[in-house]
């Protein structure tokens, strides 16, 4: 692969505008774009969390997930591009099943934090699914495969359990929500 990028800024985008990658250009604030762009800042997100201190297998993890999210911002980056599939989707929900085994049951609901690993790992969490809203609305006026919403959403589950995972590994434990009312 030669360089993609002879020269960063190219002043095309200066009108308010920026190329999909089938050559078409949009709003800067259309749908697609802040999907993809949203996508892009979870990827970010994880990058955070892999700047801290984890365990080898969740690093390999969220490095193979970082991989298939540049793949999932292309595919909504090129309307009609189909790159994440239903085996994607599966071996996420067979991480959560194998993270999720050893960890006590959820008896109240945990805020987030739990170490700073664990605490980047909520924020990756939200992020994606901010990334799942802005697909879905991207999906209410054009089309998206349904693959692509269904791993947000299974992301940001096997997110929420590396976090607590995250927060046990690195002795900070989970915070949990108290619900009486605490006087700030």
């Amino acid at each position: 692969m030669g360089n993609r990028l002879s020269r960063i800024y190219t002043r095309t985008g200066d009108d308010g505008s920026t190329g999909l990658g089938d050559g078409s250009r949009v709003a800067k604030d259309s749908a697609r774009v802040n999907a993809y762009g949203t996508v892009d800042e979870a990827n970010s997100a994880i990058g955070l969390i892999l700047a801290s201190e984890v365990p080898d297998d969740v690093r390999n993890l969220l490095t193979a997930i970082q991989h298939q999210l540049f793949d999932l911002g292309g595919e909504l980056c090129i309307p009609g591009h189909a790159a994440i599939v239903d085996a994607d989707i599966d071996r996420l929900e067979q991480h959560l099943d194998t993270y999720n085994q050893d960890l006590p049951p959820l008896k109240e609901f945990i805020l987030p934090g739990g170490g700073e690993a664990g605490a980047r790992c909520h924020i990756a969490r939200t992020v994606v699914r901010r990334a799942e809203r802005e697909t879905v609305t991207l999906s209410r006026l054009e089309p998206v495969r349904p693959e692509a919403v269904r791993y947000l959403n299974r992301l940001s589950d096997l997110l929420f359990v590396l976090s607590r995972v995250l927060a046990r590994a690195s002795g900070h434990g989970e915070v949990v929500w108290h619900h009486e009312r605490r006087k700030a």
